[in-house]
């Protein structure tokens, strides 16, 4: 008989209420999926590892209870145990370059190939982020750390190098590389670089062979390895041709468009007698274009233009312009296939030089008279 009074819950119904609201505020642990699906928590642990026969109808419980639970494996857990693939860590100084952005990919889509998610760093030039960085992807247990892009070698660098290289090995990681030279000593370090020398010296050759003689070039920064290397190149090819260097031809520089731009506007204005260019990157050649046409040249009647990378906008400009094709994704996905493969051996150990191309199109021709 319902006398109008309000029945109270007891204290045990309280008691789960409560204990129900606060597992639904916390992650699912795989005791609860144990708890849901009836089974020992080591059967859960078996049936997602892959690892141990488990009968059809246990597994449809365990994931019938892992749905209905939302329960994520610890990934943390799983690597500390072995279980599971380390990332791949790329850490590089800026991410909006072309030619980086092309490496990126190429160790995206190599990783992708091997189970492996890949991470991306920028260290925006700054050394302190780039330890940081490292050491946060060797707390995380990544796989392999590349490194890419050219560096002052100094003491410095190759004693943080050398510090990296030590302490991801002692953690079953793999420092690499990429279009920088090898350290000095024995140390367990995988290198991918490229010819810069031997695509600089092709450049300067295709000029040179054409019948230029003053060839105006718009070099990188000395200090670093990638700038070095291509200024050998060209001066190889000076030699070869029975050339002398001029030292106003030789203008160091960053790798930026504006720098082209402004190399080329001052070299102009000196009045420096020129009929063709080699750009160290073909951002630089972008700026070069730009100084040109607004001196009233032309290009290839008037000056020859050379770059370096071929990006995707080179075949693209008009006229399409002639560059060493440098392999960037191949370069990411070699680093990734060594770091991981480390019974796979290329000739050179794990020192790998891919080779570069010139490839010919409309910004050169033969000066005139």
């Amino acid at each position: 008989m319902d006398n109008g009074s309000t029945s109270t819950p007891g204290p045990t119904a309280v008691s789960r209420r409560r204990r129900s609201q606060s597992d639904a505020e916390r992650p699912s642990t795989i005791r609860d999926v144990a708890e849901r699906a009836g089974v020992s928590v080591a059967t859960v642990s078996r049936t997602l590892a892959g690892n141990y026969p488990v009968s059809a109808a246990t597994r449809e419980r365990v994931m019938e209870a892992v749905e209905s639970l939302h329960y994520v494996v610890n990934i943390h857990a799983k690597a500390l145990s072995g279980r599971v693939a380390g990332p791949i860590a790329l850490v590089l100084r800026d991410i909006t370059g072309p030619s980086l952005a092309h490496v990126a990919a190429g160790i995206e889509q190599e990783a992708a190939l091997q189970g492996r998610l890949s991470l991306v760093c920028a260290t925006h030039g700054d050394a302190g982020r780039e330890n940081d960085l490292v050491q946060l992807m060797r707390e995380q247990h990544a796989a392999a750390v590349v490194l890419v892009g050219g560096a002052v070698q100094d003491e410095a660098y190759f004693q943080r190098m050398t510090e990296y290289a030590r302490t991801l090995h002692a953690t079953g990681s793999r420092l690499v590389l990429v279009g920088r030279p090898p350290l000095p000593g024995d140390l367990p370090v995988t290198v991918v670089d490229y010819d810069n020398r031997g695509g600089a010296f092709q450049a300067a050759d295709h000029l040179l062979a054409q019948g230029h003689r003053r060839v105006l070039y718009l070099g990188g920064d000395p200090r670093l390895s990638t700038g070095e290397q291509r200024r050998q190149g060209y001066l190889h090819a000076l030699r070869a041709h029975g050339v002398k260097e001029t030292r106003e031809l030789n203008v160091p520089g960053l790798y930026t468009r504006v720098s082209g731009y402004q190399r080329t506007r001052d070299a102009l204005k000196a009045g420096v007698d020129f009929t063709g260019i080699i750009a160290g990157t073909d951002m630089v050649a972008l700026g070069a274009l730009a100084a040109l046409r607004e001196a009233g040249l032309s290009i290839p009647q008037d000056i020859s233009l050379v770059g370096f990378d071929d990006v995707l906008f080179a075949a693209d400009l008009s006229p399409s312009l002639t560059s060493v094709r440098v392999p960037y994704e191949d370069l990411g996905r070699t680093a990734v296939r060594l770091a991981l493969d480390r019974t796979e051996r290329i000739s050179g150990g794990d020192h790998v030089v891919l080779s570069t191309q010139l490839v010919i199109r409309q910004s050169v021709s033969r000066p005139r008279p």
